[in-house]
């Protein structure tokens, strides 16, 4: 959450938000515009397109009604449709006056209806079919028409519906025809379907437009190539038109359905045509659009590397700062006189921090040191009291063999305290040295204080801070040792491994009573501070000290043990420090 309101915030987000406040309704409105214009030509082109093919196709319906009329009027009034009903053989010369008369009939009378191509008559009894042709043909086209009707009559005769016109696919091309059956004789008109279509192949619909018929399935009978290259689907809404094409030729298709037979008119206009017809004003705004968009992204390119570009290496840098990174500087590129003060003035300024934060630092060391020396010190008195009071009272006791091994422990000790100025010793130094303090206080009290010091080879060079383990081992005299009852102490050194992390742990163990509850309390909060008699003031020196020389990667724990008493637990990071 803190991110994104950053983010919101920033510079960026703020200059791209003014961007598009000022662009996006300015090209939103060019586009509307735009898109608009279209529409309103494509309305008007399909609009008018619409309604010459519903002029024309209710022409095509009303000669189509009339030709029905015709069909129908002859099959009830002409009385030689009824010899055609009878064999030939019954009556061969009354069948063909009836087939002359009704010949001469049709062949007049088809001159009134200029749609059509032919009237014909079929006889199923006899197989026999009259042809009237309603134009001068050739001999071949004459038995090439008559022979598409009687396939015609053979396949479709008994499943049409023959109320309506009906679509049939000959060997060259596609006709219209119209089929009335009364006994046994079919009575028909045939029209070419390419008669149908002439005054439409004139209207101008570009050069991929096209005029065509389908059939009632919306399937073309011709352009067919056009429609399967281009994928147009010459289905269309009633009182509408509908958008199709691929590859971004896209097509507007309007078709009329007929109310006398099986099939439609469609017209198919190219969308670059009828944008053709847009005015040289919406021209203009469609390049206005192109070109504010062009512009659009040159400006936010220009201002990203002008401007935001730089800011952005100056937020990195300062994150970086900001990070602990006081290596961060400005790599001094080529760009605007502003960026280039504002980039020296940065290097500048982090360099100056980084020698401030130096010099500071170092200051904060000095003081820590003289902190530890004196925290160090105040050990020496401290010790130095008890180590008299111990020679004053085998002196008492007149024990000079104890008095010489008291004096030379005494002063291997002090030896290693004088010299312990530094910071760090080797492991087995400190070791050493418990294990001299541990003789003494052993002499201090025979028969009741024993010891035991495991030491590992491996971490006899380990460099740790002097007088940490005496100092525990000091307080546990201090407090556990009674006269009643003997007391055994233990010191353990192992190594712990966590993670990549290695670090020593040393428990000090006793086997006297362990700590009150009320103590472990109040050094689990880490209240130890020394009172006016000074009592606790060596956990206290250690505490302090570990966290002056290891912040928060050294501890210190006390807890009782189930069946020994009390412990101590000092965990350290291994490290290679100087003394």
């Amino acid at each position: 959450m803190r991110r994104f309101k950053q983010f919101i915030n920033s510079l960026r987000f703020k200059f791209f938000t003014v961007v598009l406040v000022i662009f996006v309704p300015l090209i939103t409105v060019l586009i509307i515009n735009n898109y608009y214009s279209v529409e309103v030509v494509r309305n008007q082109v399909a609009q008018s397109n619409k309604n010459m093919l519903s002029l024309y196709m209710d022409q095509i319906d009303r000669n189509l009604e009339e030709i029905d009329k015709y069909l129908f009027n002859t099959l009830g009034s002409n009385l030689s449709l009824l010899d055609l009903e009878l064999q030939k053989s019954v009556d061969e010369d009354r069948y063909n006056i009836a087939k002359l008369s009704l010949f001469n009939t049709l062949r007049n009378d088809a001159a009134y209806y200029p749609i059509l191509d032919s009237f014909f008559i079929y006889s199923e009894p006899n197989r026999d079919i009259i042809v009237t042709q309603n134009a001068v043909n050739t001999y071949e086209s004459r038995e090439m028409g008559k022979n598409e009707m009687l396939k015609m009559i053979e396949q479709s005769a008994q499943m049409i519906n023959y109320s309506r016109w009906h679509l049939w696919r000959g060997e060259q091309e596609y006709y219209l025809f119209h089929l009335i059956k009364s006994g046994n004789v079919y009575i028909g008109a045939w029209i070419s379907s390419n008669k149908l279509m002439v005054p439409l192949n004139l209207i101008n619909l570009g050069e991929s437009g096209a005029a065509l018929i389908t059939t009632d399935k919306h399937e073309p009978i011709s352009h067919i190539d056009l429609i399967n290259d281009q994928q147009i689907d010459v289905s269309f809404p009633e009182d509408s038109y509908a958008v199709t094409g691929r590859n971004g030729n896209t097509y507007l298709v309007m078709g009329e359905e007929s109310t006398k037979g099986n099939f439609n008119l469609v017209t198919v206009v190219p969308d670059s045509t009828i944008l053709e017809k847009l005015p040289f004003l919406q021209r203009i705004s469609s390049a206005i659009s192109v070109v504010v968009v062009l512009f659009l992204f040159l400006f936010v390119y220009m201002m990203r590397r002008v401007f935001l570009t730089p800011i952005k290496r100056i937020v990195i840098a300062m994150r970086k700062f900001r990070e602990g990174n006081w290596e961060s500087r400005l790599e001094q590129i080529p760009t605007s006189t502003e960026f280039e003060i504002v980039n020296e003035t940065f290097n500048r300024m982090t360099t100056e921090i980084h020698d401030l934060k130096i010099d500071v630092y170092e200051e904060k060391l000095n003081h820590q040191r003289a902190e530890l020396r004196q925290l160090q010190l105040q050990i020496n008195p401290h010790f130095f009291l008890n180590s008299l009071n111990i020679i004053y009272n085998l002196a008492t006791v007149k024990d000079f063999t104890l008095i010489h091994e008291m004096t030379k422990c005494l002063v291997s000790y002090f030896r290693f305290m004088f010299r312990s100025n530094s910071y760090f010793v080797p492991f087995k130094d400190e070791l050493s040295h418990t294990a001299n303090y541990l003789r003494i206080q052993q002499l201090r009290f025979p028969g009741i204080l024993e010891y035991r010091i495991e030491e590992p080879l491996e971490l006899q060079n380990i460099e740790v801070p002097p007088l940490i383990i005496q100092t525990m081992v000091e307080n546990t005299i201090k407090y556990g040792v009674n006269m009643d009852k003997p007391i055994l102490i233990t010191v353990e050194i192992s190594k712990e491994i966590v993670g990549v992390t290695s670090r020593i742990v040393i428990l000090v163990k006793d086997t006297g009573p362990g700590f009150p509850q009320e103590i472990l309390d109040k050094l689990a909060m880490e209240d130890n501070t020394p009172n006016d008699e000074g009592e606790q003031i060596g956990i206290w020196n250690t505490r302090r000290r570990l966290r002056l020389l290891y912040q928060d990667n050294a501890s210190i724990t006390f807890y009782n043990d189930e069946n020994q008493g009390a412990v101590v637990r000092i965990t350290l990071p291994i490290q290679n420090t100087g003394g």
